[in-house]
């Protein structure tokens, strides 16, 4: 869904990276308030959920994977955080942009 250009506006970075949990193993407490957006191709759409306070997006579903929860790394605010297995949208990552050995990749 989020096809890397849109994620690329939307977390301001070259790149989105995110977790992904089974809806069934994650509970969701406080406020947050919401957005929904289309992707860029518009074959499906996110719900982004973002604290009222701040706006820093803590978590949102897609709905081509309704089953699980994502959560951008930088929420968790802990730089040791496991390094990516997953990339995918790899045709519209920056030139610059070099990943890990050992991905699994998906165009």
């Amino acid at each position: 869904m989020c096809h890397c250009l849109a994620c690329q506006r939307r977390t301001g970075s070259a790149f989105g990276i995110q977790a992904r949990f089974p809806a069934t193993h994650v509970r969701i407490e406080g406020r947050s308030n919401e957005f929904t957006r289309t992707s860029d191709e518009g074959d499906g759409a996110g719900t982004f959920r973002f604290c009222p306070e701040c706006g820093a997006t803590v978590y949102y579903t897609i709905s081509s994977f309704p089953d699980f929860i994502a959560v951008p790394i930088g929420a968790f605010a802990d730089p040791t955080f496991p390094a990516p297995t997953v990339s995918v949208w790899e045709e519209r990552r920056h030139s610059w942009l070099e990943l890990p050995a050992g991905m699994e990749h998906h165009d």
